[in-house]
Order: C-alpha cells, then structure tokens, then sequence
C-alpha cells in the first residue's frame, strides 16, 4: 500500500508549547502517558521520522482555534505557523483552518485566506471549546463558506476530557447533533472525528444515514477502539472510516501498529489508512 494519511495531527512544536498554544497540562500528559522527553514539544524533523517510520506519508495539521479570543486559557495557533510547515514540506503536510464561529465575518474571510492563499484543504473545529454542539447557529454561516470553498469540515464529537484543569469544559458534541447539520447542507462533506465515544454507535447511526458524513479513528489507541467502530470500518462502513492520531495524543508509531493487529480485510485497511482521506480531502496521490 502506497503511503498513510493521518487526518488529526496538531503542530505540537517547542514553539507552540512554550507560547501556551496547546492547551495541554502536566495532569493531563500524564494522563495520556507522555514521555517525559516529548512535554517541551517535538521539532518538525524529528516528526517526520516518526512519521517515516510510522509509514505516514502526509499528515493534516490543524492550526487550532480553541475558545473565544482573550477568555482565560484559550489559545490558538496561527494559520500562519502551520502554512509555513506546509510550505516548507508540501509533500508530508497540508493544512487545517481552525474556526473560531465568535468571529462573524472576520472569521469568514480568514478562512477563506487560510484556503486561497495558504492552500489549506479543510476546515476544523472544537465545539466544547465554544460551549457550541455542531447544529449551533452561529456555526451555519461556516459551513455555508466550507460549501462554497468546496471543503470538508471536522470537529470533535463525543466526550472531551480535561486537557487543563483550571478550565473544565462540558461535553457538547453529540454525534446526533449532525443530524440538521447534515441535512441542512448535504453538500458538506462532516468528519466528527474522536470515534464519537461514548456514543459511537451515535456516530455510526449518522454516518449510515448520510452520504456526507464520515468519522475517523484518532484520539483513541486503536487497540482500544469499540468493537462496534472497528466492525463498521471492516464491513458496510469501510468508505466512511479516515486514520488519525491527535499528535501528540497518540504516536504514529504506535497507532499504525495497533492498526496492523486488527487484521482487517486488505481493502477496509487500504480506505482507511489512505484512500478515503484522499476522496474527502481531495489530496493528490503521489
């Protein structure tokens, strides 16, 4: 099989984490079992030897918008950061435009910048960090331009945990809440990624019901993934079904293996780690 695609990838760089553009704390490393050594953050060209190693030929960076600008812990990271690793490696990185939806118009025409100029191929969301589940109304005028832009739009359903302990943030991204979404605009290519847990069946039910939404498998150690998600993208789910980590959630390494111990059928392994990312995303094949 020609090289993976990781969907989830977050610019988790010395840089970013010294400038607090991660929204990760010590309880919360731990928690994931951090290696002590990966806590100051990862240069880019050490990652891409995991990535090498991992069998991972291009990896989507999402420049993250999390929470209203100027509230307490929330954070974000440039587009710019991210367009000029992409610019940089144009063959292993593309980009994903984070969206704030308390920006109104100005947010519109950053995204279309994000897109135009920097060449990035999706758009990425965090609900819970807006307090927003994804059928919320300030988000209608982002998809109406993912529309118009022709690009796909993920966001995190499912529960979130505490990433940092001074802000608790609730869990509101019920894979159900799609449903008007997908509806609403059946253009929109809809990735709630995270699996969807604890409603992954949730997750599944949307994906069955709609051509245009999908789900990935990041975030979640794929030795851990519900059996019900793993059946799905084995079987009449195999074309719905996109890879991803969460770096530095989960390690490239780390996940592909896990991914080999499944012992899924050749063409649900093919879609999966590769050629479905490049039908939603319209990436080349190289």
């Amino acid at each position: 099989m020609s090289g993976i695609v990781d969907i989830v990838c977050n610019l988790y760089t010395p840089q970013t984490v010294a400038e607090g553009r991660t929204g990760l704390d010590e309880h919360f490393m731990s928690q994931i079992r951090m290696p002590e050594a990966m806590r100051g953050g990862v240069r880019i060209a050490d990652y891409l030897g995991r990535m090498d190693r991992a069998g991972v030929e291009r990896s989507l960076l999402v420049a993250v918008r999390a929470g209203q600008s100027g509230l307490q812990d929330s954070f974000e990271v440039p587009y710019e950061y991210v367009g000029e690793v992409c610019s940089e490696y144009p063959e292993r990185f593309s980009g994903l435009a984070g969206i704030d939806p308390t920006r109104g118009m100005a947010g519109l025409k950053e995204l279309e910048y994000a897109v135009n100029e920097l060449g990035f191929v999706g758009a990425h969301w965090y609900p819970h960090w807006f307090a927003m589940p994804p059928d919320a109304a300030r988000m209608y005028p982002y998809y109406a331009k993912c529309c118009e832009l022709d690009i796909p739009i993920m966001m995190q359903v499912g529960q979130n945990l505490v990433y940092s302990r001074s802000t608790r943030l609730p869990s509101v991204g019920r894979p159900i809440a799609l449903d008007p979404v997908a509806v609403d605009f059946p253009e929109l290519k809809l990735i709630g990624i995270h699996i969807g847990v604890p409603w992954t069946e949730e997750m599944i039910a949307m994906c069955w019901k709609h051509e245009n939404v999908y789900t990935a498998g990041d975030a979640y150690a794929p030795r851990y993934w519900p059996a019900p998600f793993v059946h799905y993208l084995n079987s009449y789910g195999r074309d719905k079904v996109m890879f991803g980590t969460d770096w530095p959630v989960i390690d490239p390494e780390r996940a592909v293996a896990e991914v080999n111990e499944l012992e899924l059928r050749p063409e649900s392994r093919q879609r999966l780690l590769r050629d479905n990312a490049l039908r939603v995303f319209g990436l080349p094949s190289q």
